[in-house]
């Protein structure tokens, strides 16, 4: 176990932090961030604490609403554009993307 850590430590320091990975396309490292900060305010129970949770709460409501909206809007343009060219194989293929 102690050799494990090490390696792990060593390559840190060599290449760096990973940083978490987003499971949806349209959700940036900002994003994340704030539900991290979000998560750190949820069970603070003072008026405080329900103040900021609320804002952040709402703060990435928005963001990720706004990024999803953006995201399905690109998506769509892209098909209609496969569509107006007649590429039915790459409309197909960016469809499956989304389910």
């Amino acid at each position: 176990m102690h050799i494990r850590e090490c390696v792990l430590d060593t390559l840190s320091d060599l290449i760096g932090k990973v940083e978490k990975r987003a499971r949806e396309p349209w959700i940036t490292q900002e994003m994340i961030s704030k539900m991290d900060k979000r998560s750190k305010w949820k069970n603070v129970n003072t008026e405080e604490g329900r103040k900021n949770y609320q804002r952040l709460r709402n703060e990435l409501k928005r963001a990720t609403d706004n990024a999803k909206k953006e995201y399905l809007e690109n998506i769509r343009n892209k098909i209609m554009e496969f569509q107006r060219r007649g590429c039915y194989d790459l409309m197909y293929m960016k469809t499956k993307e989304l389910g």
